[in-house]
């Protein structure tokens, strides 16, 4: 990154009342370089600026962490992390976390894994898969004390393909743009059908570009029941108690 570049970062951050240390700095500015090199091959991400990238990656998956939701040493799957986002931020900013940065692409993945052996980020372990599939697997089912994940998916699709994999009294942290309250009422039908509750439903805005944010936190308050996730594609198809407008 260039001196503008981290100095971006770091006021980003410091708006989320996160200091970074200057090791912390080089790896965000090495991860920025990794990307950057990789994208010019494969299709990681449809941003190229160094402010794009700064603030609608970094900056947004360092957002993740308001309401100290993901404070201790916790196990945490991200869903659909895609290049990496949340994962390979909260993974330089909370090194007590152990992620699973999880998506369907192995190109991405591929990706995650080779950032997180440069970065030096051991706690990072990708796997390629869906959701759906992990949710049912007995080795990821119940497992995990956080699922993150950044999405325009609705979130009644998100709460059916999270809470699977929560143990009881785990969180899904959900950040997602606007929500009305439509969306939201039916999130909390869905949640309640899937074994949890929303605990809280949280408007922000993105620091430095005030872009429109919302950070949902929803406890697995019992077992899912065995009918859930359903199969791949149904939960986006046919989202529980939701019609997209």
């Amino acid at each position: 990154m260039t001196p503008e570049g981290e100095q971006l970062l770091r006021d980003g951050l410091g708006a989320l009342s996160i200091v970074p240390g200057e090791h912390q700095v080089q790896q965000f500015g090495q991860l920025y370089s990794l990307l950057v090199e990789r994208n010019a091959h494969v299709n990681l991400t449809a941003l190229k600026t160094e402010r794009d990238i700064v603030l609608k990656h970094f900056i947004d998956s360092a957002c993740c962490l308001r309401g100290a939701h993901l404070d201790g040493d916790l196990t945490v799957i991200d869903v659909g992390t895609g290049a990496g986002f949340p994962a390979l931020p909260l993974a330089v900013l909370r090194p007590a976390l152990q992620l699973t940065p999880l998506d369907s692409i192995r190109k991405k993945i591929d990706f995650v894994r080779d950032a997180a052996t440069q970065l030096a980020l051991p706690q990072v372990q990708p796997v390629v898969g869906r959701a759906e599939t992990l949710g049912r697997d007995p080795h990821h089912r119940g497992r995990y004390d956080r699922v993150v994940v950044r999405a325009v998916a609705a979130l009644p699709v998100l709460v059916e393909l999270a809470l699977p994999l929560l143990r009881s009294g785990g969180r899904l942290v959900a950040q997602k743009g606007a929500i009305g309250e439509d969306e939201l009422a039916a999130g909390r039908r869905a949640a309640a059908e899937v074994g949890g509750e929303i605990i809280a439903a949280e408007p922000f805005e993105l620091p430095l570009l005030g872009d429109a944010r919302s950070l949902i936190v929803v406890e697995k308050t019992r077992p899912t029941p065995r009918t859930y996730p359903r199969r791949e594609g149904v939960p986006a198809r046919q989202p529980l108690f939701w019609t997209a407008k």
